[in-house]
């Protein structure tokens, strides 16, 4: 998604309800000039590549999301993990570059995928080991063997098998 794709997709997903062409083009030009038909050629390029989808009001549309951010970043994730020469060693740079903050959010979704289903207050929860930190502009360590990872970190579970040709 390109940059003016993004400002636009954020309004759309921030607003969270139908939108119309003008009401992002008076958000966008708080911020920039822009003209009215780029950013209704944005809009229906976001709906050709599936995006949003619009419905027909009057002589306007109005778009709405297809899916969430949330969605969109995982599927970015995704695809960046599945396309890597070496995932593990892609992982632990990611992880590197986290803030602690952000390391334990990570924990927390880990805990939620590991107890899909179940309590985690009836389950007692184990921490994932500290990601090893990665200085900032400096190549990530590349693992020393195979990586001891769970398949379904790998990605490569019968539920996520890997993508054809990759």
């Amino acid at each position: 998604m390109g940059e003016l794709e993004d400002a636009v997709m954020t309004r759309v997903w921030q607003w969270n309800r139908p939108v119309t062409v003008r009401e992002v083009l008076e958000d966008l030009q708080q911020e920039r000039s822009i003209a009215y038909t780029t950013v209704m050629t944005v809009m229906d390029n976001l709906h050709q590549k599936g995006w949003v989808r619009r419905e027909a009001e009057g002589r306007a549309y109005r778009y709405t999301a297809v899916s969430t951010r949330a969605a969109y970043s995982a599927a970015l994730m995704n695809e960046a993990w599945s396309t890597s020469d070496n995932p593990a060693a892609a992982l632990v740079a990611f992880f590197g570059m986290m803030s602690a903050e952000q390391r334990e959010a990570l924990r927390d979704a880990v805990r939620v995928v590991q107890y899909d289903g179940e309590s985690a207050a009836d389950t007692p929860a184990e921490a994932p080991a500290e990601p090893p930190s990665v200085p900032s502009g400096e190549p990530s360590p590349e693992p020393s063997a195979e990586p001891s990872a769970p398949p379904e970190a790998e990605g490569r579970s019968a539920e996520h098998p890997r993508p054809p040709g990759r």
